[in-house]
């Protein structure tokens, strides 16, 4: 029994749409010996569907992380959604005096910075000559206001380049505000 190409390509398409579970159930299966599997011509949707589930896992670990950090300071806030609902390639979590306690991969991504450089650290260590002192006032008003907000700031990488970022930042709390929890995504 001979199978063509178009065929080929729809199992590709298939079995990179399976769920983990799903696929362990079928991986098993004996594919016959009759079969010319050609070579991989839908790399691009397999690297797709593999780049989506990377992220996916990498999200889910992060949100584990900041969970566990949740437990421990017994914050009510809904992290779950709170990462979920919104874009984000960095995120920062700052004690109540801004000290940096705990960033993503995202982060050193980001700036080029290491975890264990910024903590203990403020953001301050991002900002610069040209970093805007209306926006660092606005920041510092909003974070009394003890409010979410949305900011843009400018900020400088480790090579000393400089990014747009957009910032949003949330109190964290359990009877009040111990931390807060910055997402921050580079803007063009």
């Amino acid at each position: 029994m001979k199978h063509d190409l178009s065929e080929m390509m729809c199992l590709d398409i298939y079995l990179s749409n399976l769920s983990p579970n799903e696929y362990k159930k079928i991986r098993h299966t004996n594919v016959p010996s009759s079969i010319n599997i050609p070579p991989l011509k839908s790399w691009d949707i397999f690297s797709e569907h593999y780049g989506k589930r990377l992220l996916e896992i990498k999200k889910e670990h992060e949100l584990n992380q900041i969970i566990s950090l949740s437990k421990r300071f017994k914050w009510k806030n809904d992290f779950d959604k709170l990462l979920n609902e919104n874009e984000y390639d960095a995120v920062i979590i700052t004690d109540i005096n801004q000290k940096i306690v705990w960033v993503n991969d995202g982060f050193s991504s980001m700036t080029g910075y290491s975890k264990t450089f910024a903590t203990n650290k403020t953001p301050r260590f991002l900002q610069g000559e040209k970093t805007s002192n209306l926006v660092k006032k606005r920041i510092k008003q909003h974070i009394k206001l003890n409010k979410p907000f949305r900011e843009t700031i400018l900020n400088y990488k480790k090579d000393k380049t400089t990014y747009k970022c957009e910032v949003k930042i949330i109190p964290l709390y359990n009877n009040r505000t111990t931390h807060y929890i910055a997402l921050e995504k580079e803007i063009v």
